[in-house]
């Protein structure tokens, strides 16, 4: 049985989940529920699916065909799984571009993102202005 205290810590939690930053999100992926069949879901929504948090792009109802990696135009990747940790650079769809001060690691280099919505490849030619190469 939970205390008083703990009821409104929990619920203090539940309010902010929804309006907390991906940095945030990404290191308490353990509050947020994990998806599964036959639950609604409203866009911005955050769920997480085998131990990764993807966020709803559109409302709808759960079904067992429509898991965040079978439906990519429900669900978006949070692509940055670790924020303490420099992932390898995977290719974003528009509905999950990296973000401004976002680092990835892409042929043996670590580049950040110098822009929100960067869906470039890091060193690709014209990328000058959209990636910069750092030191790790």
């Amino acid at each position: 049985m939970l205390t008083e205290k703990q009821m409104k810590l929990a619920n203090l939690i539940k309010q902010t989940l929804p309006t907390a930053t991906n940095e945030v999100a990404l290191q308490h992926i353990d509050w947020y529920p994990e998806w599964h069949p036959d639950i609604h879901v409203t866009a911005g929504d955050r769920l997480s699916y085998d131990g990764v948090l993807y966020r709803c792009l559109q409302e709808h109802d759960t079904q067992e065909s429509w898991t965040p990696v079978d439906a990519p135009s429900l669900w978006a990747k949070v692509l940055i799984p670790n924020p303490d940790v420099i992932p390898d650079w995977e290719q974003p769809d528009s509905t999950n571009p990296y973000s401004k001060g976002d680092k990835v690691v892409h042929n043996g280099k670590t580049w950040e993102s110098l822009t929100d919505n960067n869906v470039w490849e890091p060193g690709a030619t014209g990328t000058e202005s959209l990636w910069r190469e750092v030191a790790k």
